[in-house]
């Protein structure tokens, strides 16, 4: 059995909840913005542009500077 108070947990499931929809909605606004972007591509083309190898290693990079802010920003200021 934990020795944990039942409210010092109750902070940490909120922010789980508010991380997974916060990142569940930034998931699907940029699946959409994405989309359409590549169906107006497609639509003046013929196929829905590639994603170079160079952008992916790009946007990786931000998304893990991103989260480490953000666990940044748990920490206490000195």
């Amino acid at each position: 059995m934990s020795n944990e108070n039942p409210h010092s947990t109750n902070w940490k499931t909120r922010t789980y909840l508010i991380g997974v929809a916060g990142g569940a909605l930034f998931g699907l606004i940029a699946a959409l913005l994405y989309t359409r972007a590549a169906q107006e591509e497609a639509e003046r083309g013929g196929q829905p542009p590639q994603i170079p190898t160079g952008t992916v290693i790009g946007l990786l990079l931000s998304a893990l500077a991103l989260v480490r802010q953000i666990s940044e920003a748990g920490k206490p200021n000195k």
